[in-house]
């Protein structure tokens, strides 16, 4: 994958309260877009937010994530991925000096699944590192959207974010 310059703007810092970014156009690569409200009932394939790493590289992109989310909605305890999309998946990693089980399966469903504590799971759309910044961002908007309805895959074609590769 070739280097572009867009990839060495850095993260946004947290916003006041304690929130991460949730302004899209924000939104860069490494990003993590999270709706920390979710209100009412959640059908299945609903998005809680959007993720969009640099690289395929798992042990350069998840401890970032981790770390970012567990300063906003507490200690994450595992993390679960799609093990075909991702170079050198572990088992586990030590993130801030918590362990963080690593769940992997042979699934492109486009999502990254994080739990907190024991039983609290969040589902993050993942936005293919190599997208191109207007797609990932419609992606980022319409995974955040209380109204959201679409599963992930389906956003990434409707929005055209994943046109250059799957996670």
């Amino acid at each position: 994958m070739a280097n572009s310059p867009r990839r060495d703007i850095p993260d946004p810092p947290p916003r006041a309260g304690g929130e991460l970014p949730t302004a899209v156009h924000t939104a860069v690569p490494g990003t993590a877009i999270l709706r920390l409200e979710t209100i009412g009932p959640r059908a299945g394939g609903v998005l809680d937010g959007a993720w969009w790493p640099r690289s395929r590289r798992i042990h350069s992109e998840l401890p970032a994530l981790v770390s970012a989310l567990a300063r906003h909605i507490g200690p994450i305890t595992r993390v679960g991925l799609d093990a075909t999309a991702w170079d050198g998946l572990p088992t586990r990693l030590v993130v801030d000096g918590q362990v963080v089980r690593i769940d992997s399966y042979p699934v492109g469903d486009d999502t990254i699944l994080i739990t907190r504590g024991e039983r609290d799971l969040f589902s993050l759309l993942v936005i293919p590192p190599d997208s191109d910044a207007e797609a990932a961002k419609a992606a980022i908007a319409q995974a955040v959207r209380q109204d959201n309805v679409a599963d992930a895959q389906q956003i990434l074609i409707d929005t055209g974010a994943g046109q250059q590769g799957s996670v």
